[in-house]
C-alpha cells in the first residue's frame, strides 16, 4: 500500500539507526519542521531522506544563507528509488527562522514517483519496505562482518574508536558498516536496498575485503624521496 511522505533531496544515504544533523534555511524547508513540530505527540515526526543521482541538493546542510536561486524542479528520475525516513530528535530554533535539526533514521521505503503538490516542499508516493530481523544466516555473517570491518579500519584510521561499542544485533551492525565504510553513493544504495540483513552483510565482506586489499597495498609502496621534496603548493 503506497503513502504519501515528504521528502527531502540530499547528496548523501541515510541508513536506519544512523544520526543525521541537518541545518534547515529553505523557507520551504523551514515550513515542514514547523508542521513536524506542531503534528500531534503520536503522529510521525519524520520525513523521506532521498539520494539525488544528479542535480542540486534541496537545501545544502553547509549553507548558511538562502540567498541563492531557487533549485531546478525534481524528477523521479533525479533520484536513486529507495530512500529512509528521517525523524525528528531535537529541533533547535535560530533567530532568523532558520533551524538546526537532529534526526535518526528510521524505515526504508522505495520511491514510486515524485510529487508538487500543494506544499511548498517535495513530496512521493513512497511504499514501505518491510522491516528487517536477522535470521541464522545473518548471525553467522554478523561475526566475520566485524572482524572484516575492524581490519578495515585498522587500515584506514589505525587510531579510531569507532568501534568501542559494537552493536550486537546484526542488522544495526550491517547499517553502521554501510554509513562508515568509505564508499560509492552507487554502494552505499545497493547495501540499502538489500532485501535482507545477510544479503547485506553478505555484500558487505565482499566490499570491505577489497577495500582492504587496495589499502594493505597503498601502504606497502614507499614514497619517493623525490616526492617528498617537491615544494609546497601555494594553493
Amino acid at each position: 500500500m503506497s503513502e504519501r511522505l515528504p521528502v527531502f533531496p540530499l547528496g548523501t544515504v541515510l541508513f536506519p539507526g544512523l544520526v543525521l544533523p541537518l541545518h534547515i534555511f529553505e523557507e520551504r524547508y523551514r515550513s515542514l519542521v514547523r508542521e513536524l513540530v506542531a503534528s500531534p505527540e503520536d503522529g510521525p515526526h519524520e520525513f523521506g531522506v532521498v539520494t539525488l543521482r544528479r542535480g542540486a541538493e534541496a537545501p545544502s546542510p553547509a549553507a548558511d544563507d538562502d540567498s541563492g536561486p531557487e533549485p531546478a524542479a525534481v524528477k523521479t528520475d533525479d533520484l536513486y528509488p529507495v530512500g529512509c525516513t528521517a525523524e525528528l530528535r531535537q529541533v533547535t530554533e535560530l533567530p532568523d527562522g532558520r533551524f538546526d535539526i537532529m534526526t535518526v533514521g528510521r524505515r526504508r521505503f522505495t520511491i514510486l514517483d515524485v510529487q508538487q503538490g500543494a506544499e511548498p516542499y517535495l513530496t512521493a508516493r513512497v511504499e514501505w519496505l518491510p522491516e528487517e530481523s536477522a535470521d541464522e544466516i545473518a548471525a553467522a555473517l554478523a561475526p566475520r562482518a566485524l572482524a572484516a570491518f575492524r581490519t578495515y579500519l585498522d587500515l584506514l584510521r589505525p587510531d579510531s574508536e569507532a568501534l568501542d561499542a559494537v552493536p550486537a544485533d546484526p542488522t544495526v551492525l550491517s547499517h553502521l558498516i554501510a554509513a562508515t565504510a568509505q564508499l560509492t553513493t552507487d554502494e552505499r544504495q545497493l547495501l540499502l536496498a538489500a532485501p535482507d540483513t545477510a544479503s547485506r552483510l553478505r555484500a558487505e565482506l565482499k566490499l570491505l575485503n577489497r577495500e582492504a586489499g587496495l589499502l594493505a597495498k597503498v601502504r606497502a609502496v614507499p614514497v619517493p624521496l623525490s616526492d617528498l621534496a617537491r615544494p609546497a603548493s601555494p594553493n
